[in-house]
Formats: structure tokens, C-alpha cells, sequence
């Protein structure tokens, strides 16, 4: 069954390869025809392709040609490097003040993802913890980065949440978790104050594109000595000067998002 399924797999990449330099398109039997495939095969491979976006049919010519899936998955990359390249430096700069690690984290479901990291020591990189997923509703990047979320859309992600209680002080109810993330939005920076693990306190900011919107989030993190309750205020004024560096360089204008 496994051999089968890898099969399948590398039919619908052919045809996608296939297309990909085909700027008229193909139709169903030309694709057979170069792929050695059955009539019925292609049938059934395009289809599938062509409900999740990845193929579309020239109704007029009967052609198959790529979606504009691809260009989306292209785009969201591209503004994930480019984002990480021209964050970089003010995420070293940031990590060298507080002395503490920084993140760069984007939204993925009801995750927030790390797609970078920067430790203090400017000889030390440590990509460990890059990919790594953590729930939005117990750390302050997941809060920032639910607070550019629309109304409707924010009340649909917090119903979706299964919550576990990580530490003695995680927030385990849709009401605590909105209030955490209003209070984000309205500061411009989100707390987590050991909610995701014990000892740990973490402060994160929003970054925004230049249409205003909220594609990721800087925070900075250490142990509750370090990133001290009585010093919020001053580690959350040098995180939003980062997350707003960042935002300019990304074309951000202060007060688009109004």
C-alpha cells in the first residue's frame, strides 16, 4: 500500500513538473501521451490537483495548467526569507541588549512557529529550536499573534483550542486567553509569565507587512529573575522598538492598520 501511495505521489509531481513549463498548458490525453500514463490516470490525478488549487482547467481550450496555489506557497516563503533577512540584525541587536534569546515566530494554525532564533553570545547559533511549534494561547508570541486576527476569525481559532495546563500558571479558559490577547493589542506587546513553562517569562511584540497586517512576532525570553515583573515595562519598550524596525523594513507605515 505504501509503494502504491508513493507511486501516486510521483505521477502528480511528474504532471506537476510537467506543466510547469508548459505555458499554454496541456490537456489529459498530451499529458498521457508524455508521461506514459493512462487516459483514466491523469484523469484522476488532475482533479485532485485541481480541488486543492494546485491545477487549473482553460475551460475555453480544455488545457490544464499550474493554480495559483503554487504562487501562494511561493509567496509565503519568499516573505518568510525576506522577512528573516531583514530581521536579522535587529534580532541580534535585541538579544545583545536584554542578554537573553530572541524568537521570530510566525502563526501556523494554532501554533506559533519559530522560523528563527538569536542567542546573545554573537559566536553561539543555535537552530535547535527553529520549527519548533508552541500553542498560542500560553505564550506571548501566539498572543501577539492572534491579536491581528478579525473578530469572527479570532473567536473561531479560540474555540479550536484543546487546552493543557503546562505550569501551575497557564491560562486554561477562552475568557482568561481573550483578555491576554485584548490586553496585547491594546499595549502592543503580549506576557507570558511562566504559562508555557515554570521559571520562564517571555515578552513578544507584533510585526506587521505594509498592508498593516500582523505576518509574525519578536520576543525576547529568560528566567523570571531576568525578565523581572518589575522591569515589563522597560523589556516590552526594547522588544516593540525591535518588532517595529523589523515592520518598517517591511514596509509598515504606523497607523495603516487603523
Amino acid at each position: 500500500m505504501e509503494g502504491k501511495g508513493v507511486q501516486v505521489l510521483d505521477r502528480a509531481l511528474d504532471i506537476i513538473e510537467l506543466l510547469s513549463v508548459e505555458r499554454d498548458g496541456l490537456g489529459v490525453t498530451e499529458i498521457g501521451l508524455k508521461l506514459d500514463l493512462h487516459k483514466s490516470t491523469v484523469h484522476r490525478l488532475l482533479s485532485a490537483l485541481a480541488g486543492r488549487g494546485y491545477i487549473e482547467r482553460d475551460d475555453n481550450r480544455g488545457a490544464y495548467r499550474l493554480g495559483l496555489k503554487f504562487v501562494e506557497i511561493g509567496s509565503l516563503r519568499l516573505n518568510q526569507l525576506e522577512l528573516k533577512t531583514e530581521a536579522s540584525s535587529y534580532l541580534r541587536r535585541l538579544a545583545n541588549t536584554v542578554g537573553q534569546p530572541v524568537h521570530l515566530a510566525i502563526l501556523r494554525g494554532l501554533d506559533a512557529v519559530y522560523i528563527e532564533k538569536i542567542d546573545p553570545v554573537a559566536s553561539i547559533r543555535m537552530y535547535s529550536q527553529i520549527g519548533k511549534r508552541i500553542p498560542v494561547y500560553c505564550s506571548a508570541l501566539g498572543k501577539c499573534l492572534l491579536s491581528g486576527l478579525g473578530k469572527d476569525e479570532l473567536e473561531s481559532a479560540l474555540a479550536g483550542i484543546e487546552f493543557t495546563r503546562f505550569t501551575a500558571k497557564t491560562k486554561t479558559t477562552v475568557g482568561e486567553v481573550r483578555a491576554d490577547i485584548e490586553g496585547a493589542k491594546r499595549r502592543g506587546w503580549g506576557l507570558d509569565d511562566e504559562e508555557h513553562e515554570a521559571g520562564i517569562r517571555c515578552i513578544a511584540s507584533p510585526v506587521r507587512d505594509y498592508t498593516g497586517r500582523i505576518i509574525a512576532a519578536v520576543s525576547v525570553s529568560g528566567d523570571r529573575r531576568v525578565i523581572a515583573a518589575d522591569r515589563d515595562e522597560e523589556t516590552a519598550g526594547v522588544v516593540m522598538e525591535t518588532a517595529a524596525e523589523i515592520s518598517k523594513r517591511m514596509g509598515y507605515v504606523p497607523g495603516m492598520e487603523e
